[in-house]
């Protein structure tokens, strides 16, 4: 009996990537492999481990067990579970048997000696072809590598591979538009992982209304799928697409190996889009990202949804807009090709709602190589984003106006000149205007550093008081 000393790394059976579509094939080799998988999620700031495999009758298991508990309990455990989904077979195959005949009403075969029970099958943990002892802890017992054998089937455990933790994509989508998903992987990256891109097929023809079975009929094939010909985590839909729903096959990865596959599919098919829009011209001077002297700024008020959605706006500050156009999902596509086509260094964005911020513009502009940092005021907030590849974020400080304006010694001047004025003063102090600072360092000279700062100041028609007094502050 071979006992397992302390907490092994042991990763093995690194495959390297050369090109993006040779990954591809060499990922789907490994899942055509004999053995099945078990993957063992162990994460040392928790008191649990989970271990999650198919056993034999199709049935999935998700287990969670003490990493400080003896090895030889989890496995009687997973013997239990093997034991009782042989039972669920065996039950669910002598109801079959004894099914009355559909058209007689007679059962299909009379009476007939009873199954002998089924017994708990043999569970066993291997490491390096040698039985792991049933008193070592789970902690140590899980190792990459390691064989499970549940009766006459073996599983090949994987102790923390690339897994995607969110998945996810937009509700709504457009032709000519970038569709990004919305990802969360652990142990891995996106840009260590692999993604392929499928439409569906055209659907047959709708049957005439009472002339047969409808296209949504339980008696209808499953859509049929084909692939677009992209592997990248970005797929632009064309005209083509319209009306087809998209699916997306992405498998976790981290540079050395990969863990299990997801598919997700689009709830909405394509729709078209607006057509030629007015920063399609702009993006012909922003096609390329800039040299490394050279910084690209944009700034843009992207006009928080719970802002669009009142009756004001709809009739006095946009009665130009169809309804659809001041729609959170129509203008969350136009705002990413927007920004993404302007190829920029940093990002500052203002009226920024905090589920835009997290499901849209952080996936996609983080798929063109920006990361962003988000600040947010009441009902909604500062978002500003940099190029990973020119800058690294040293530090971030994020300052409210009223609360600046009281503390910090540099504003007693404007303070005390704002108490000639009681009703000025009240209004300047309720106002929720924020600054977010982000520094920034240079990935190529760590001697340059620059300093961002974000905001949106408050401006009213019969405001003016407080908007000078704001942007004193500011200066």
């Amino acid at each position: 009996m071979w006992r397992l000393p302390g907490v092994r790394a042991a990763l093995r059976g690194v495959r390297t990537a050369v090109e993006r579509r040779s990954r591809t094939e060499a990922a789907s080799e490994t899942s055509v492999g004999a053995m099945e998988r078990a993957v063992v999620r162990c994460v040392p700031s928790e008191p649990k481990l989970s271990l999650s495999f198919a056993l034999a009758d199709g049935s999935h298991k998700n287990m969670q067990r003490d990493q400080s508990e003896p090895l030889g309990r989890a496995l009687s455990r997973i013997a239990t579970n093997a034991l009782k989904g042989h039972a669920k077979v065996a039950a669910a195959k002598k109801s079959r048997k004894n099914r009355p005949n559909a058209g007689s009403g007679v059962a299909c075969a009379g009476p007939g000696p009873e199954p002998a029970a089924a017994c708990e099958p043999v569970v066993k943990l291997y490491y390096r072809e040698e039985a792991v002892a049933e008193d070592v802890l789970n902690v140590d017992a899980w190792q990459d590598g390691a064989v499970l054998q549940i009766g006459d089937v073996k599983y090949k455990v994987e102790r923390n591979p690339p897994a995607f933790t969110e998945l996810q994509l937009p509700r709504y989508i457009m032709a000519g538009f970038p569709v990004c998903p919305k990802l969360g992987v652990e142990f891995g990256d996106p840009t260590g992982s692999l993604f392929r891109w499928y439409k569906e097929t055209k659907p047959r023809a709708a049957e005439p209304e009472g002339g047969g079975p409808s296209s949504s009929s339980p008696s209808s094939p499953s859509p049929g799928w084909t692939e677009t010909g992209v592997d990248e985590r970005v797929y632009t839909p064309s005209n083509a697409d319209i009306g087809l729903r998209l699916k997306l096959h992405c498998t976790p990865g981290n540079g050395q190996r990969f863990g299990p596959s997801r598919e997700l599919e689009s709830v909405c098919p394509v729709e078209a889009g607006p057509g030629t829009c007015t920063f399609d011209h702009r993006h012909l001077y922003t096609k390329k990202v800039t040299d490394d002297a050279l910084i690209r700024t944009v700034s843009y008020n992207i006009l928080a949804d719970t802002y669009a959605q009142t009756e004001f706006s709809r009739t006095v500050l946009y009665p130009y807009c169809a309804p659809y156009a001041l729609e959170l999902d129509y203008r969350q596509n136009l705002i990413q090709k927007e920004l993404t086509g302007y190829n920029a260094d940093l990002i500052c964005l203002q009226e920024v709602d905090r589920c835009v911020f997290t499901d849209s513009l952080m996936p996609a502009l983080e798929a063109f190589g920006l990361e962003g940092v988000f600040r947010i005021k009441q009902h909604e907030g500062l978002a500003t984003f940099y190029r990973k590849s020119k800058f690294s974020l040293l530090s971030q400080h994020d300052i409210a106006f009223h609360e600046a304006l009281q503390s910090d010694p540099l504003h007693k001047e404007l303070l005390e000149k704002l108490a000639l004025y009681p009703s000025a003063q009240e209004r300047v102090l309720q106002r929720s205007s924020v600054v977010q600072v982000s520094v920034l360092q240079s990935t190529k000279d760590s001697s340059k550093k620059i300093c961002v700062a974000n905001t949106h100041l408050y401006w009213h028609p019969k405001g003016n008081l407080v908007y000078k007094g704001t942007k004193e502050r500011v200066h």
